[in-house]
Parts: C-alpha cells; structure tokens; sequence
C-alpha cells in the first residue's frame, strides 16, 4: 500500500510537470524560490496527578523539538513541502512505569531512573500542493509517519480550497486517516513472572489486569472551512471538524487504583489493580470561529473561539485573544491569552473511586473537570528583502513565543518557541 502511495506521489509531480512545460504564456509562480524554516520548542511541566501512577505523583517532564520545514516549488502551480524532525523528552511520570529499577525508594512522587524515563518521537509529513492556473481553487495530498519505541503511526489525507468572489470568499475541505499501532509498555507489577519480596498489604496481591488484545489504533477525520473577508478591515472564518477514533484508546502503562481492593505496596509505591479501561470508539466534534480586525498600522486583534463536544462525555469551550502590535516596519510583538475549560469525562474518577465491577475507568486528569489559563508573548522580525544572508539563504524572518500556562488539577507548564525562515536566492 505504502509503494502504492508514492508511486501515486511522484506519478503527480511529473505529470504536472510536464503539464506545465506545454504552456509557454507566463504565470506567477505560487512559490518563487525554495524556503526552509528552522523552529525549536522547549516545554516544560509539574503537576501532582501523574496518570502513570493512578492520578498521583509527579508530572514533570521536559522535552524539545528541533524541527525543519522545507518548502520547494516545482513549476509554476506546485509546492512539495518536507517536514521532518524529532521530539526529545525526559518525564518522570513515564519513568515509573517501572518505579524499581533504580537507586531511589520506590514513590510515585520520586523518578525512576530505568529506561522509560525517556524517549525521542521521530516524524516525517510530506505535503504536495498544486494550485490552478488562475489560483482559485488548490488541492493538496500529504502522508505522515512517526515513531517512538511503544508507538508507531502512518497517515495519509488530502484536501481541497476553492477562492471565489474576487479571492474575498474561501471554502475548504480537507480529510486525514492515522493508522497506528501501540507497542504497549504495562506497568512492571502487571507483566508476568513479575515476583518482588517485598510487597506489603492484606492478603495476595491479585490484580484484575488482562493484556489487551486489540493493538490498533485508528483516527478518521473530516475538515470543513469557510473564510470571508468582510471589509479591508475585518476577516472572519468558521470551521467544523469531526473526528472518529476506534481501536485501542486506553493508554496500556497508564494505573488505576479501585475503591473495592485491598491496597499493596512496595517501599511507598502502590501497585495497580489495573490499567485504564477506555471504549473501543470515540466520535469528537469541534466547532471555532476567528475573527481578525485590523485597527490601523501599528495595532490588529485577533480572536478565537472553539465549542468542542465528545460522546465521552466532555464538552469544552476555548478562547483566546491576541494583539499584535507593530512597533517598527520589521518588528511586530504580540500579546496573547487564551482560557480554556472543560467537563469531566463520564469514565474518569479519581484515585480509588471506581469501582471494579465498572465497565471504564481512569484516573488521567487530562479527562477530569478543570479550566486553564495561558499567558503569553511573541516578537517577529521581518526583512522582506531578505538583507541579512546565510550562505545562499536570505533571511525572511525570525520569531521568538514565550506562553504560560496553568490548570486548576495543579499542572503547570512553559512552552518556549524560537522559528527562522529562510529564502534561497
């Protein structure tokens, strides 16, 4: 299927490349000269609801990602885009999937020191754009694939926009399948031959825990936009997203601990009664909104809005607001805060609530009831005439993000965001 797939990929670039060579009058090209994009992202978070360990204990976690974007044109209507790159990161909630593996006491608030405290995500999305000869209507096909060592996913999709009304009106559709499979780390006490002589609690630890035996995971989406600008000052857009997911949703190394059994220990780590236990299916539907207004040179607002529904039982509500202020003709800084909450999961309970006799449970605060609040700020610079040159790459802008952000369970974190862009000449 995969040989398939870029046979299919390439066959289109070289047909419209030949395409183009028949037509001899001049068209702008979409894409003058390859463009290449660096961007890094540092992160950084604590909390007290570790889900690895049953809803406590720490969350901390690092991670950066480095990344690159290539953009190349080829003839005059197409672009292939090349996005690559890797995500690096050290948690110590991960790292207690096997809390007895290293120097430290057994706790669910200290990290192991084993093999799961990190991992590096490796990923790939290739994208093909072609655009018609008068750019009003662009399709688009792109595949992604990436890695970690207890997951693997492959994804392909496509998409097409049609500009009509002067290039004031846009309609969009676009659809994205991920095929993925888990290689599922389950907690140490639950593997089998797992023996340890130094368990402590009321009668034999026996815990309910059955591998699963559905190892796939796959998301199906379909995405409908619409963008009008309304005046020279004021653009607004609408977009309805619906999402199926079915396979295994339950993340296999994640505990829980059951109200109607007997607690064990080893050192102050508690061991599970089980992993979460998740449907088969679930079907997401978020609604946003934005609205751009352009105040006058030096000051524009922009706005978000998302309503997002699941058959889970969670319902969300998202906005945000940020202002870029352009406070020379290469610098622009820009504000922001976005407010988010959202209802608890029908399956989550907290640590020893549910019951053993339920269907679904998990104790994972990102399904619990909170609200959360992001601050933050960015600076751009851009040169439009790309002045300052590395190598045969002119410069075309370089920006700085700083957010924080901070729920209501206690999470806390910091997303550090650095981005250049270059042109070829």
């Amino acid at each position: 299927m995969k040989k398939i797939g870029i046979l299919v990929f390439f066959g289109l670039i070289s047909w419209t490349g030949i395409s183009q060579g028949n037509n001899q009058e001049y068209i702008k090209k979409v894409l003058e000269t390859t463009e290449v994009e660096l961007l890094y992202s540092y992160y950084s978070q604590d909390g007290d609801n570790a889900a690895v360990t049953g809803g406590e204990g720490t969350e901390k976690l690092t991670d950066m990602t480095p990344t690159i974007v290539v953009s190349i044109p080829i003839g005059e209507d197409n672009v292939l885009s090349l996005d690559a790159g890797i995500s690096a990161y050290t948690s110590a909630s991960s790292s207690n999937i096997n809390p007895f593996d290293g120097n430290n006491s057994a706790s669910p608030w200290v990290e192991s020191s084993g093999a799961s405290r990190s991992d590096v995500l490796t990923y790939f999305h290739p994208t093909f754009t072609h655009s018609s000869k008068d750019r009003n209507v662009i399709v688009s096909g792109n595949m992604a694939v990436s890695a970690e060592y207890d997951y693997f996913s492959f994804g392909f999709g496509g998409g097409y926009t049609h500009l009509m009304n002067e290039k004031n009106t846009e309609l969009g559709i676009s659809g994205q399948v991920y095929l993925d499979t888990y290689n599922p780390q389950y907690p140490i006490e639950l593997r089998e031959g797992f023996f340890d002589s130094r368990i402590t609690g009321t009668g034999t630890y026996s815990p309910l825990f059955n591998e699963f035996n559905q190892l796939n995971r796959n998301t199906y989406s379909i995405s409908l936009n619409f963008s009008q600008i309304i005046t020279k000052r004021l653009q607004a857009s609408l977009s309805l997203d619906m999402i199926f997911q079915e396979g295994l949703l339950s993340t296999p190394h994640q505990r829980v601990y059951l109200q109607d059994r007997n607690d064990f220990f080893i050192e102050e780590f508690q061991l599970a009664d089980n992993v979460e236990k998740l449907p088969f299916n679930r079907f997401k539907v978020p609604i946003g909104g934005r609205i751009a207004y352009y105040l006058n040179e030096l000051l524009s607002l922009r706005s978000y809005f998302r309503y997002y529904y699941d058959d889970w039982g969670v319902t969300a509500y998202t906005g945000s607001l940020e202002i870029p202020i352009k406070i020379s003709d290469k610098f622009t800084v820009y504000p922001m805060y976005r407010y988010y909450t959202q209802t608890a999961s029908d399956y989550f309970y907290p640590k020893e609530t549910a019951l053993s006799t339920y269907d679904y449970y998990t104790s994972d605060y990102d399904l619990s009831a909170f609200n959360s609040n992001q601050y933050g700020f960015g600076i751009t610079y851009k040169d439009i005439f790309t002045q300052s040159k590395v190598w045969k790459f002119g410069l075309k802008s370089i920006s700085f993000r700083f957010n924080q952000y901070e729920r209501t369970t206690g999470l806390s974190a910091s997303i550090f965001e650095l981005g250049a862009k270059f042109i070829m000449d």
